[in-house]
């Protein structure tokens, strides 16, 4: 179920036919409605990147406010396990590094940013709420940066960026000094976890995310070697203001809850996610 507001058809055009497979095109800030038995509701709508929701910061409240009380209706009146995609923007600028779960975060809830931070903060207590109130067996997943295929190549998010700009041959352009750090995980591995956590017994948020912490002037190195991109580098100034300046996850309750933790090497995926993109571009 989705209206496409950042997304693609493209994206699902394997799968159309499958007998298991079937597409609602719905905006959930609207009542859903859904024949028959559900197992679960997976909440993953919202935009995400930092293009979109700046340009959609009243969608992207209204989904995270709205949506996210219809999606946890639907999986009341289906009695069917819920999940919330969150995100480790919850932490804001984080003054604790690496960010546990613990962590109540340093947000700016009325900067450009917060129509995001605050949308996936506020379904985060909703979601709690509904779970203590009506007990509804929901889960939590703090996703952190996470690529690869069928991502939208003028997305806005660092990797696509750089991608893009490698293979036609440019400058990949740095927003700020380049110090800033990300940590990134490949999609199988968001995935694999997002899928124990589900199939587990545990309602409070959960970090999916990679340790592996480098900062993103050495992240556009990378992309620069892989791609054999002679354009460099070029610096310019802060994109957005309220830019994280460190980002890692404490994996720790993942890996005692879960037992999962990210196995795909930072290259390995990088590769993929470049071929993917070479026939595309």
């Amino acid at each position: 179920m989705d209206n496409l507001i950042t997304g693609t058809m493209r994206n699902i055009a394997h799968l159309q036919g499958h007998p298991r497979f079937t597409f609602i095109h719905h905006n959930i800030v609207h009542y859903i409605s859904v024949d028959g038995a559900i197992n679960a509701v997976l909440h993953f709508a919202s935009p995400a990147s930092p293009i979109d929701y700046l340009k959609l910061p009243i969608q992207t409240l209204k989904v995270g406010a709205l949506g996210t009380h219809n999606a946890l209706g639907l999986a009341r009146g289906k009695g069917a396990k819920f999940i919330l995609a969150s995100t480790s923007e919850v932490y804001g600028d984080p003054l604790e590094h690496p960010q546990r779960e613990e962590y109540v975060g340093n947000v700016d809830f009325i900067g450009p940013r917060g129509v995001y931070d605050e949308a996936k903060r506020y379904a985060e207590a909703l979601t709690m709420a509904y779970h203590r109130s009506h007990n509804l067996d929901s889960r939590i997943v703090r996703i952190f940066n996470t690529y690869g295929p069928r991502m939208r190549l003028d997305d806005g998010r660092v990797v696509p960026n750089f991608i893009g700009q490698a293979l036609r041959g440019e400058a990949l352009t740095i927003y700020g000094d380049g110090t800033q750090t990300r940590s990134f995980q490949y999609i199988d591995d968001l995935v694999e976890g997002v899928v124990r956590l589900l199939e587990s017994d545990y309602h409070q948020p959960v970090n999916i995310g990679t340790t592996e912490e480098m900062n993103i002037l050495e992240f556009a190195q990378i992309i620069n070697e892989l791609t054999g991109n002679k354009g460099g580098i070029i610096f310019q100034g802060e994109r957005i203001k309220g830019d994280p300046q460190t980002r890692q996850p404490d994996i720790t309750r993942a890996r005692t809850i879960l037992n999962w933790e990210p196995k795909v090497p930072l290259r390995a995926g990088v590769q993929r996610t470049i071929e993917y993109f070479r026939n595309v571009i």
